[in-house]
């Protein structure tokens, strides 16, 4: 596998990793339409897990075979197929080879009744990633919740082991729980602060919900306020998330959300692109849609970051640059 010169500059801001993890951070950068840019489009799915299989896959029955979705990602050119432990087991052998795995080794569900402490149960173990051939495990952390320095110590021990091994380490931080406001999950200072702290706890990969321009805490309100911060366009807001880390530093993909229209998607990936954000990890909004529909969805956000749309992308604020 060859890498371009623009991977082999992200490769080298982590600096303390070892070949086995930096051999497999390429293989998810060099994977698929977006391979070697340094931009990455994910399907992750687990959302089963989180909602139930019905609110998940009902949308587009086919979906609920996990074979559905290796094939939708493989054919739609994406970097990487994130999904629990039963999910990519249905389908390890079929598809070997043929994608970079990540094996989402935490999981919520809508049955618990935990609200400030919200946490997530372990389901995966870098062991069944390496039995599974994946390139990386996934982890959720919980930034304000009355349980999230639990899950932080896990995770602590999960991406020791994972680098000894050789795997890469893929968080996705979810600001909720404690006394944070629902407004207050995507405010533009939690959403840069849970996407600093991920990167602090040793990811090499970091997943952020697209941060709003409110501002939830008073002192860091003062702070952005004063220091005249841009946060007024969801680009500004992408840039600074991207400042947050080390500078630019880490690689950082963004949620798609909630099912949303074509052109919404198209706005977010425009944003991300323009922000300096690396990409965008897309589930409910690709494999509810039919997979005609999904495949020209995808094949629209890939477009958009190898700056082959309509829209011309102006430069990245300068906060962003890598």
């Amino acid at each position: 596998m060859k890498t371009t010169r623009k991977v082999r500059e992200i490769l080298s801001h982590y600096e303390a990793d070892n070949p086995g993890s930096k051999a497999n951070l390429a293989r998810v950068l060099m994977a698929g339409k977006l391979g070697g840019t340094g931009r990455m489009v994910i399907l992750p799915v687990d959302q089963g897990f989180e909602h139930g299989p019905a609110r998940s896959f009902a949308p587009n029955p086919p979906a609920y075979d996990p074979h559905y979705h290796f094939q939708l990602a493989i054919d739609a050119g994406l970097n990487a197929f994130a999904a629990p432990l039963g999910m990519l087991e249905c389908g390890a052998d079929s598809f070997a080879g043929q994608i970079p795995l990540i094996l989402k080794v935490n999981s919520a569900n809508s049955l618990s009744r935990t609200k400030e402490a919200a946490t997530q149960a372990i389901t995966g173990s870098v062991r069944d990633a390496l039995r599974l051939g994946c390139a990386a495990v996934g982890y959720t952390i919980y930034p304000a919740s009355d349980a999230q320095f639990d899950m932080m110590e896990d995770l602590r021990e999960l991406t020791e082991e994972a680098k000894s091994h050789g795997l890469a380490v893929v968080v996705w931080s979810y600001p909720r729980g404690g006394a944070l406001s629902k407004q207050g999950e995507t405010a533009m200072d939690v959403v840069a602060y849970a996407a600093h702290m991920a990167a602090l706890l040793g990811a090499h990969v970091i997943k952020v919900k697209l941060p709003s321009a409110h501002l939830e805490q008073p002192e860091a309100k003062k702070v952005y306020e004063d220091r005249k911060i841009d946060i007024s366009t969801q680009a500004a807001r992408v840039a600074h998330v991207v400042q947050s880390l080390f500078g630019g530093k880490r690689i950082v993909v963004f949620s798609g959300g909630e099912a949303k229209g074509e052109n919404s998607v198209f706005d977010d990936a425009r944003a991300i692109r323009d922000g300096g954000g690396n990409g965008s990890i897309i589930g409910r909004n690709s494999f509810q849609r039919s997979r005609e529909d999904a495949l020209k969805l995808l094949d629209g956000v890939i477009r958009i970051y190898q700056g082959k749309d309509q829209a011309a992308a102006g430069p990245a604020p300068a906060a962003a640059a890598q």
